[in-house]
C-alpha cells in the first residue's frame, strides 16, 4: 500500500489489545515466522526518499504516511533506528506523518531534539481499546508538546467513554474498529455509536473504520470474514463525522508553506465511495486490483 511506511518490523505485546495481533498473525500464516522478531527493513526503510526515474518523489508534498503498521514506532528494540526515520520524516517536512503507539510513556524521552512544540507534519496517535488503556495513555498525549494528536480505539475489545478528553480540543482525529483473526472479539455497535455520538459534540473527526470479524448491532451477532465487507458496513453505519479541519502547515526545502493548491489530491476509485476509511485516507493507489476483480 502506497501510504504506509514500516522502517522496521516486529513487535512486543504489551497490553490487551495486541492479544490477538493481525501481524502475529500474518506473520505466522505467510511465512510461518514470530512477529516477534524485530529488524530494520531493507528496501522500506527510506521508503519517504525514494523518487521515480525523473527524479520527483514518489511521496508527493500534502500525502499522508502511516508509520510501522507492523510494530510500534517508539519500541525500545528500534531505538538504534529511531533517529533516522526522525530525520526523514524532518527532511520530508511536505508529507504528513501518521505514527500511532500503545507506548505513550516512551513518546517524551523519544522525540527529536528539535521537536520544539512539534512538527507540524506529524500527528502523534495512541491506542485506546478499553478504558484502562484510554485512562493510561491519552493523558500522556494530551500533556506532550504536540501540534497534531489522535486516538486510534482499536481493536474496539470494550466500551470506551473519552468525552472528558474531546472536550480538551487537543484531540482532532479519532478512528476506530473491531478485532480480526485468530480469536477476534467482539465489537458492539453501542460502543461505536457512543464514541461517534461523543465526538460530533465535541466537533472531532471520527472514522469507524472496520465492524470486524465478530460484530454485535441490535444484540444481534454477525460473523463477517472478508474486511472489504466489513468496512462497507462500517460506511453504512452512517456513524462517520468530519469535525474541524485539521490544518497541517506543510513546507518545502526551502521552508516556505506550500498552498493547498499544490497539495496531493487524493484519488478515490469508485470502490472507495463505500469504504468507511474514506474521509481519514490518502486515496487510492491505482494498482488495478479492482478492475481485476470486476
Amino acid at each position: 500500500m502506497h501510504d504506509i511506511w514500516n522502517p522496521w518490523h516486529g513487535c512486543k505485546k504489551i497490553s490487551e489489545g495486541c492479544k490477538n495481533c493481525y501481524m502475529f498473525y500474518l506473520d505466522k500464516t505467510r511465512s510461518n515466522k514470530s512477529g516477534d522478531v524485530i529488524y530494520k527493513t531493507k528496501t522500506n526503510f527510506n521508503y519517504p526518499l525514494q523518487k521515480d526515474r525523473a527524479g520527483n518523489y514518489k511521496i508527493k508534498p500534502g500525502e499522508q504516511i502511516r508509520i510501522c503498521m507492523t510494530s510500534d514506532f517508539f519500541l525500545e528494540e528500534a531505538d538504534k533506528w529511531r533517529d533516522e526515520a526522525w530525520k526523514i520524516i524532518k527532511t520530508r517536512s511536505d508529507v504528513i506523518f501518521f505514527i500511532l503507539t500503545k507506548r505513550a510513556d516512551r513518546i517524551e524521552e523519544n522525540l527529536p531534539f528539535d521537536w520544539g512544540e512539534g512538527y507540524e507534519n506529524v500527528i502523534l496517535n495512541v491506542t485506546a481499546e478499553n478504558q484502562k488503556r484510554a485512562d493510561q495513555r491519552i493523558p500522556i498525549l494530551l500533556n506532550l508538546k504536540a501540534k497534531h494528536r489522535g486516538v486510534m480505539v482499536a481493536p474496539f475489545i470494550d466500551k470506551v467513554d473519552i468525552d472528558k478528553y474531546l472536550a480538551t480540543g487537543k484531540i482532532e482525529q479519532v478512528i476506530c474498529g473491531g478485532e480480526n483473526y485468530d480469536g477476534s472479539r467482539p465489537c458492539d455497535f453501542k460502543w461505536v455509536q457512543k464514541l461517534s455520538n461523543d465526538c460530533k459534540k465535541n466537533n472531532t473527526t471520527f472514522c469507524f473504520i472496520e465492524t470486524g470479524t465478530f460484530f454485535i448491532k441490535d444484540k444481534k451477532m454477525y460473523h463477517i470474514k472478508s474486511k472489504d465487507v466489513q468496512s462497507k458496513m462500517a460506511y453504512k453505519a452512517n456513524v462517520n463525522f468530519k469535525g474541524r479541519e485539521i490544518e497541517y502547515k506543510l513546507v518545502d526545502k526551502y521552508n516556505s508553506i506550500i498552498p493547498k493548491d499544490k497539495l496531493y489530491t487524493p484519488y478515490f476509485s469508485d470502490k472507495c465511495n463505500l469504504c468507511g476509511s474514506k474521509i481519514i485516507c490518502n486515496g487510492c493507489d491505482k494498482c488495478g486490483r479492482c478492475d481485476e476483480n470486476k
